[in-house]
């Protein structure tokens, strides 16, 4: 585990302070020595996220590596292999690939949308990756502050992505939850963390809470905006498990379908919070229960419904 003071030198970049976790990794904003400009930088980290990390860390009003803000919940490593799926932690040497899967995967972006890639080096024989710091607010701490949230940010959401996969350069965020979307002070949304993926695409890491199915397509990206839609209207998520015997499969067969149609049973939105517009109301069933409804069909239902409002 590597240790990290505010004030050190790592490579080209002298550490500011913390700023949270990855999914498993530690990030700290840092100042090139060269430039002056700030940068996040990246550590892989075992103890950065994960299915345990709650019961081992003190829930802490402010962001440290000793314990876990509010603001965050770590994603999983998920691993789908024969004998089905189950979550686990992931070696220093899967880590590191980690760290430089997620370079080469940025790095090939190019969108206002998408944290930009600097650069990855060594340090202590590990890797960094550098990233461009984006100044603003996670909707997370938007929804915990009660800012007001414009549905116009998932629209935005919803366009790049659609960029992004019609280029190929990304066909899936695979995470997308309130701590991976930054609202800057522009009101220009940009997604953080894309779900790291192997090129066997037996490992991926996510958030089960917003991709409940651990799909590796687009339709993670539409089923996380309409639980993150529901959660804002209702407080709460509309589900605390995850069908992991048929996660990640290709949901095939009757007994398959009617167990996912059983989980898939939420309470609606309006019976916790009667003052849900019908149209939300409906989005949000389409988006966690219908197979076939998209990126495509979403965004026009936004922009129909942002046209009326």
């Amino acid at each position: 585990m590597i240790q990290i003071a505010v004030g050190e030198v790592v490579g080209e970049y002298q550490i500011t302070r913390f700023l949270g976790r990855g999914g498993f990794s530690f990030v700290y904003l840092a100042e090139d020595r060269r430039s002056g400009e700030k940068v996040a930088l990246k550590f892989g980290n075992a103890a950065g996220g994960g299915h345990y990390v709650t019961r081992l860390l003190e829930v802490s009003s402010k962001r440290t590596t000793q314990g876990i803000s509010p603001d965050e919940t770590p994603g999983e490593a998920i691993f789908l292999d024969s004998d089905g799926v189950r979550v686990d932690f992931l070696e220093q040497e899967a880590l590191n690939g980690l760290i430089r899967r997620e370079s080469e995967l940025l790095s090939q972006v190019v969108s206002p949308n998408i944290v930009k890639s600097r650069e990855v080096f060594d340090f202590e024989d590990k890797p960094v990756h550098v990233l461009e710091y984006v100044r603003g607010k996670t909707l997370r701490e938007k929804i915990r502050n009660l800012e007001g949230i414009h549905l116009n940010w998932f629209l935005s959401a919803v366009r790049a992505l659609q960029a992004l996969a019609a280029e190929e350069t990304l066909p899936y965020h695979g995470d997308l939850k309130p701590e991976n979307i930054i609202i800057k002070p522009s009101g220009k949304v940009v997604l953080l963390d894309p779900a790291y993926r192997t090129a066997d695409d037996h490992t991926c890491s996510t958030t089960p809470f917003y991709n409940p199915l651990i799909l590796r397509e687009s339709k993670a990206d539409v089923m996380g905006i309409g639980i993150m839609i529901y959660e804002i209207l209702t407080g709460t998520l509309p589900f605390e498990d995850v069908p992991w015997q048929h996660a990640g499969s290709n949901l095939g067969g009757e007994t398959v379908r009617l167990s996912l149609s059983y989980f898939l049973s939420y309470q609606p939105p309006r019976q916790l919070n009667p003052k849900t517009p019908q149209g939300l109301e409906e989005m949000i069933y389409r988006c966690i229960t219908v197979p076939s409804y998209g990126l495509d069909e979403l965004r026009k239902d936004l922009e129909d419904f942002i046209g009326k409002a």
